[in-house]
């Protein structure tokens, strides 16, 4: 095969990493993995504060550094391979039989977490406005729908903008939680066995690596679509890793604030409410205004991933499939309640996702070792 040799002009657009589009890469990241689970609380009390101070550090120095391996994998091996399919990714990883099994699971789980997306919405809207949560559910497929209509690259746009300005609220409401109660973190945690909360796992280890798990089943397909569009492998792994690190130490600082205030939260929807509501009013009604931008800026990813695995972004069938499947996931999600909704889907797909993980591992050793030993 013969070697082509890049042209002046063509290094000087392809070789210079912009740190603009770090950024919006990384906030896309973030905003994609915020969701309702995120943004309400809900995730991050049953993945890490119900486990005390062994979940809140120890799940999230595990999910820190094991979220950073994976989107900067998916990023490059996007940006280096270009798949005509962002599904592909799997077979890239896991090989004919099992890539195509993942391939399959992984859009069901997509779509099943835009059904939580849903049910996120309408608790928000009941519990917090006092409003039916049909309104709040109904509402987010509409506005998600339409959004998703116009493709990846406006949705890269937006998303990646909204989404650090969503975590900074984040980390200062958790911020706000540690500092109003400080002596409340040693309280919490020898209160939680009193407490029964539910938990994602029987362990905050496998509650880590199911987290990850699960989140990899999300990012898989849309990171891989996103690496295709980034100019080199530095842009890509640098978009990567800052995103990953940025929601790694959110999900910290936020486990912490909960843990300083367990005997209010526990047990609620929406915890990160209870929370901004116990400082003010106020600062609740922006907190439930940003706990839905949360749940919109991840539910759109999702839905487009999903319509993107069965036809090309922005053609009529991709558009009509987008609609069908805001109706079909609305009415899923408005079945059950949305604590319950977090529990059963994200737990079952993480553990799935843990066998990703591995296979993940052992391809890039091999690659590794094939590069030292050339």
């Amino acid at each position: 095969m013969a070697l082509k040799v890049p042209t002046t002009a063509h290094l000087a657009t392809t070789e210079k990493a912009s740190f603009l589009r770090i950024l919006t890469y990384a906030g896309a990241i973030v905003a994609f993995l915020i969701g309702s689970g995120f943004a309400t609380g809900q995730e991050i009390l049953q993945y890490f504060t119900a486990y005390g101070y062994w979940g809140v550090f120890g799940t999230g120095l595990l999910v820190l550094v094991l979220m950073t391996y994976v989107a900067v994998e998916f990023f490059t091996v996007g940006q280096a391979k270009k798949f005509e399919r962002p599904s592909l990714i799997f077979h890239y990883y896991c090989g004919k039989h099992l890539g195509t099994f993942f391939d399959f699971f992984s859009i069901l789980f997509v779509f099943l977490s835009f059904t939580v997306m849903v049910a996120g919405a309408g608790a928000v809207f009941e519990e917090h406005y006092g409003l039916s949560r049909y309104a709040g559910g109904i509402g987010l497929a509409v506005v998600v729908g339409i959004s998703v209509w116009f493709g990846l690259k406006s949705l890269v746009d937006v998303i990646g903008k909204i989404g650090p300005v969503i975590v900074v609220v984040a980390i200062a409401l958790g911020l706000l939680g540690i500092f109003r109660n400080p002596e409340g973190i040693a309280a919490g945690n020898a209160l939680l066995p009193a407490l029964e909360l539910t938990q994602a796992s029987t362990n905050w280890f496998m509650s880590g690596l199911s987290y990850v798990g699960f989140s990899m089943l999300w990012l898989a397909a849309f990171l891989t679509a996103l690496g295709k569009t980034a100019r080199n492998r530095k842009e890509a792994a640098a978009g990567g890793m800052i995103g990953a690190i940025v929601f790694s130490v959110a999900c910290i600082v936020v486990g912490l604030g909960l843990l300083a205030n367990i005997a209010k939260v526990g047990g609620t929807e929406i915890p990160m409410l209870v929370l901004a509501n116990d400082v003010s009013p106020v600062l609740a009604a922006g907190v439930s205004v940003m706990v839905l931008t949360g749940i919109y800026t991840t539910a759109v990813p999702l839905l487009w991933t999903v319509s993107s695995r069965f036809f090309a972004d922005k053609t009529p069938r991709f558009k009509y499939l987008t609609i069908a499947l805001a109706v079909a996931g609305t009415v899923i999600g408005l079945v059950l309640p949305f604590s319950q909704m977090v529990n059963i889907v994200y737990v079952i797909n993480g553990y799935v996702g843990i066998l990703l993980l591995v296979l993940m591992l052992v391809k890039t050793g091999t690659r590794l070792i094939r590069r030292q030993s050339r």
